[in-house]
């Protein structure tokens, strides 16, 4: 009975916390930011304080390369993939008129009409959702700069994001301790253990993958871009962007580029450079950064992260996709840990023994 009533009053301490996560997720976007932010960054802070400074000091050396960094993707990445968006919407028709002229010939030889591509239909829409979305674009600026009220909720939160993550960060270490000494001594070693292997689980997929996926857009990008390809920025960071699931960047990678340097060069031996890019980036990811940055142990399974994000968003928005993947690798975790339990269970271990006797006889 006792440990029934424990068990209830944990589950109503969760319930609460919950609701209280979704009432106030509108507002939590900057904290859940920051925190990322912290944890991400907290094992630069102790390399650095192993080289005896101070936590102040080394907080302020990560903050201040962190922060510089961001604004720099900012400045420059940003502005060059919006341009290459738009020069990919405005070559489309191009593109489209291209490869109706390949295509028709095989089509008649089929005995199919080119028209049923709907060649012109394809290109107006592709022009009138571009002209749409320009079109939503300007009222979403006009409107937010009609409304202060949104205007200063968004300054706010970005105010917030670099204060919070420095304080955050400083105290990180003390925060830790502080959770830890408040759990009960009865359940201490077993949450210990569970955060211990999320913290693992999560480190490994966020600091090592995330590492991956950006030294893997930069090299897919600096290839396709040796190569004279217009779009290769944007190619070569969406690639990097999806390798979180193996083998998804190289499939997405190399598709879109030799789609793109067909349209380019109208020339199909040159997708061969396109594979050669590739395989050279997929054999440095697989041989040096993955086992460096990763280890062996890559974090979360892929699909996993997918339904985790997706999962995410569709229940609590951007506040969701933000938490998913924290939340996944502690369910991971705690799952693991049932089911190791399951197996050492009477439970289990009835049904095993009346496997063995059906066996048997």
């Amino acid at each position: 009975m006792k440990v029934n009533s424990q068990f209830v009053l944990w589950l109503v301490i969760m319930s609460i916390l919950v609701g209280f996560l979704i009432l106030l997720s509108p507002i939590l976007t900057p904290f859940i930011v920051a925190a990322l932010l912290a944890y991400l960054a907290d094992p630069l802070v102790d390399k650095l304080e192993t080289w005896k400074l101070s936590r102040t000091f080394s907080v302020t050396v990560v903050f201040i390369s962190i922060f510089i960094f961001l604004t720099l993707c900012i400045l420059f990445l940003i502005p060059l993939l919006e341009n290459q968006t738009r020069k990919l919407i405005t070559q489309m028709p191009l593109y489209i008129d291209w490869s109706l002229n390949v295509l028709g010939p095989y089509l008649k030889g089929l005995g199919v009409e080119p028209s049923i591509l709907e060649g012109e239909r394809l290109k107006n829409i592709i022009s009138s959702n571009w002209k749409e979305t320009g079109g939503f674009i300007r009222n979403a600026v006009q409107t937010i700069s009609k409304s202060g009220t949104v205007v200063l909720s968004w300054i706010a939160n970005l105010a917030l994001i670099p204060v919070l993550t420095f304080y955050l960060l400083r105290d990180w270490d003390r925060l830790v301790a502080y959770i830890h000494d408040l759990l009960p001594r009865a359940i201490e070693p077993i949450v210990a253990q569970v955060a211990s292997e999320s913290d693992e689980m999560l480190g490994a997929f966020l600091r090592g993958q995330v590492l991956v996926m950006t030294a893997l857009s930069i090299m897919y990008s600096a290839g396709l871009s040796a190569i004279g390809l217009d779009l290769a920025l944007l190619i070569g960071t969406i690639a990097g962007l999806v390798s979180f699931v193996p083998y998804l960047g190289l499939i997405v990678g190399v598709a879109l580029a030799s789609i793109a340097v067909m349209f380019q060069t109208q020339d199909v031996m040159n997708v061969l450079w396109v594979f050669l890019i590739f395989g050279v980036a997929q054999v440095i990811e697989g041989t040096i950064l993955t086992p460096l940055l990763v280890g062996e142990r890559i974090g979360l399974h892929p699909v996993t992260v997918i339904f985790a994000v997706l999962a995410g968003g569709q229940l609590f928005g951007f506040f969701g996709v933000l938490m998913a993947l924290p939340v996944a690798a502690v369910l991971a975790v705690i799952m693991r840990h049932l089911h190791a339990s399951y197996k050492q269970s009477r439970m289990y271990r009835i049904q095993t023994d009346t496997d063995v006797k059906m066996a048997k006889s």
